[in-house]
């Protein structure tokens, strides 16, 4: 037997703790029963049984031995009760005593952990809220029954997982799964997004999660369930860089809720700002068809909210078309649409639309739209059920997804069952519909794309999604070129060396040197400080600009020599580049995900504009193609008010090549490369900053030191 079947599937349970009254073992005996799971034991030191349930000094002792074990025993005992579960045969246990890691209790986790692996049993937990599967009456939880239905909930929180629970009904969503996993000790996020992924009884996978297990991993599964079935994640925790020191301008801006934010809409998971937004979207998911493109029509009886949802709607990224003058002429000639109303897009029916004029107007304007908003603003003397039922008609003859919103309270009381027996969820606000018909849309937009060559990494296959998350170690990984602290020289040199358009230059030591540069490179030229310690350059003047004669390159040398003070190892001299628009790209190391690329806008603004777009390393041209359009300031390089469009696919080539940096060479830890200069026809380098991992640190290939 598999351990999702023995946990959620079990043919017995026993559970582990005291019987008597208010204690868990008893609160979980009778959750099991009154679920309606009655091949249910109790084990306890004095083997006493409880509600007609028998009971046992040992698992040992129980005739039929049980597939899973619930444990709500004493922290000390919880390791001798894995034992004793493994010698009986069973698969899996669930633990809900506390008093581990999460109190610092470390090495006691260890040992537990280690009982399980020799015993043969997969675990839960410790420290969570137990398990629920709907369909086999199954509720070990200490948490709230909640009603069946199509979404799996995993939540790392057993506290919000029982709070989900208990607002399941309220909400009008039903569970097929729900698991707290707690401290994740064994079974994590990765094991149950795996396991899901092919459960019938789950159409919908809600997640909530603080940290992961395993970075790479867990992007590698998410993105194997969403091209499966949504996935919907709560993040908890938006600071910004968890306290780190950021060396770089790609560090400082790559902070882990943004890796995060970026690494989540790349394996295809949808995420939200809280419980609100989830269950929102898991109501639309189980009820509404796919929403297979943008474009949306509102229909409602009254003119603001159908404003506020349009702009929602616009805003989520859908496109609120006018209709055709075909259908305004359909609209127009309709005996059951007011001649006050307006014909646009929300096409408002006034307070004298009712059923048939919800009905046709749906129906009609449906015909060039790929969804609908359905909103009506009821009058108290007015009765909403049959309005609802020309919605449900509307939705029923089309088979395309309507949305509705109707309002508000107890006015619309009646058009609530028939909406719900409609298979039509209705939300508390039309800009909430909007925000969900644009998620479902962009989710399936991109359920299916193929990220080719970005996934075919060490071997493996591109049609496999996930596979580009999952980065196998290469034993001929490679080291940079020099020892100790690199500078732009060294930086410059190795870009070269990889196939990267650097500038000409030269690296001088005297200031006859840098007159000579100036000749040799060909008027205007740009004079760096080269000096150990300094970062940022322009920050401690150690940049000029503008220099055109040997005369001013003496001058402008003697201010380097200053400024590297006794760090100073020369001054680069490169030629002025003119037209270019600068860039920032570079790479830097998240400790959840490992190598991290970046791409957004460069020059000494970088961190301040913060227009600036990531991805988890490594990526190809096409989906670094895409990371440019997510920029602000993509018309700028697309050419913005006359001036001429910039070489995108040479910027998308670069990105994709920087990306695949800090797996070919295991010492790079982060790479700055600001500014960027993007031309008309190609681009090259300005500036390359290099910060290595030091040799007690060095990371492996999935990124971890």
């Amino acid at each position: 037997m598999s351990w999702a079947k023995a946990l959620f599937e079990p043919r017995s349970v026993a559970v582990v703790g005291s019987a008597s009254p208010g204690k868990l073992g008893r609160v979980l005996i009778d959750q099991l029963l009154a679920g309606g799971f009655d091949r249910v034991s109790i084990v306890g030191p004095k083997g006493h049984g409880a509600l007609g349930v028998p009971g046992f000094r040992s698992i040992g002792e129980i005739a039929s031995p049980p597939d899973l074990v619930i444990v709500a025993s004493p922290a000390d005992t919880v390791t001798g009760v894995i034992e004793d579960a493994g010698r009986a045969g069973a698969k899996a246990a669930v633990i809900l005593t506390a008093g581990f890691s999460e109190v610092g209790k470390r090495a006691e986790e260890q040992a537990l952990l280690e009982a399980a692996r020799r015993s043969g049993v997969r675990l839960v937990g410790p420290n969570c809220a137990g398990i629920v599967n709907t369909k086999a009456s199954l509720f070990p939880t200490l948490e709230t029954r909640p009603p069946a239905g199509e979404v799996a909930f995993v939540s790392q929180s057993g506290a919000l997982g029982g709070a989900v629970l208990a607002w399941a009904e309220e909400q009008g969503v039903g569970f097929s799964k729900f698991v707290s996993y707690g401290n994740g000790v064994d079974l994590t996020d990765v094991d149950f997004l795996d396991m899901l992924r092919t459960d019938d009884d789950t159409k919908v996978v809600a997640l909530y999660v603080e940290t992961v297990s395993d970075g790479r991993a867990f992007l590698a599964a998410a993105a194997r369930l969403a091209a499966t079935k949504p996935l919907v994640v709560i993040k908890a925790g938006r600071s910004a860089s968890g306290g780190r020191a950021a060396l770089s301008h790609t560090g400082s801006l790559s902070g882990s809720d943004a890796v995060y934010d970026a690494a989540l809409r790349q394996c295809g998971a949808i995420r939200v700002a809280g419980v609100e937004e989830m269950f929102d979207l898991c109501r639309g998911f189980t009820t509404l068809p796919p929403v297979r493109g943008k474009r949306v029509v509102i229909v409602t009886n009254s003119g603001g909210p159908g404003v506020l949802a349009a702009d929602a709607a616009d805003a989520a990224g859908l496109e609120i078309r006018a209709p055709s003058e075909t259908l305004r002429g359909r609209l127009a000639a309709s005996e059951h649409l007011s001649a006050l109303g307006s014909l646009a897009n929300p096409i408002d029916l006034t307070v004298q639309g009712m059923e048939d004029g919800y009905r046709e107007a749906l129906v009609a304007a449906l015909d060039e739209a790929d969804a609908a908003l359905a909103i009506d603003v009821n009058v108290p003397y007015l009765d909403s059920a049959p309005i609802a039922r020309g919605v449900v008609a509307a939705a029923r003859a089309t088979g395309k997804p309507v949305a509705a919103c109707f309002m508000a309270g107890r006015t619309v009381a009646s058009a609530l069952p028939i909406l719900k027996e409609g298979g039509v969820p209705n939300f508390a606000t039309g800009e909430r519909a909007a925000r969900v018909l644009a998620a479902m849309g962009r989710y399936e937009s991109t359920r299916f794309a193929v990220r080719g060559s970005q996934c075919a990494v060490h071997g493996a296959e591109p049609a496999v999604r996930g596979a580009q998350f999952v980065v196998e170690a290469d034993p001929k990984a490679l080291r940079l070129p020099w020892a100790g602290e690199g500078l732009e020289p060294e930086a410059l040199d190795w870009l070269e060396s990889e196939g990267i358009p650097t500038p000409k230059r030269r690296l001088v030591t005297t200031a006859d040197e840098a007159a000579d540069a100036v000749g040799a490179l060909g008027g205007s030229v740009v004079l760096k400080v080269v000096a150990a310690g300094i970062l940022h350059k322009s920050d401690v003047g150690g940049v000029i600009l503008g220099v055109e004669t040997p005369a001013a390159a003496r001058d402008g040398f003697a201010r380097l020599r200053q400024v590297g003070g006794e760090g100073f190892r020369g001054v680069l001299v490169v030629p002025t580049v003119r037209g270019g628009v600068e860039l920032l790209v570079g790479v830097s190391h998240d400790p959840q995900f490992g190598p991290v690329v970046a791409a957004g806008v460069g020059g000494v603004y970088a961190e301040v504009l913060r227009d600036v777009t990531l991805r988890v390393a490594p990526i190809d041209a096409a989906e670094a193609r895409t990371m440019l359009d997510e920029l602000r300031g993509a018309a700028i390089l697309r050419g913005a008010r006359g001036s001429r469009p910039r070489d995108l696919d040479a910027a998308a080539g670069l990105i994709a090549a920087v990306s695949f940096l800090p797996l070919r060479y295991d010492d790079l830890r982060e790479l700055d490369l600001n500014p960027v200069f993007l031309l008309e026809d190609g681009l090259v380098v300005g500036d390359a900053r290099v910060l290595r991992w030091g040799a007690a640190e060095t990371c492996d290939r999935g990124g971890r030191p």
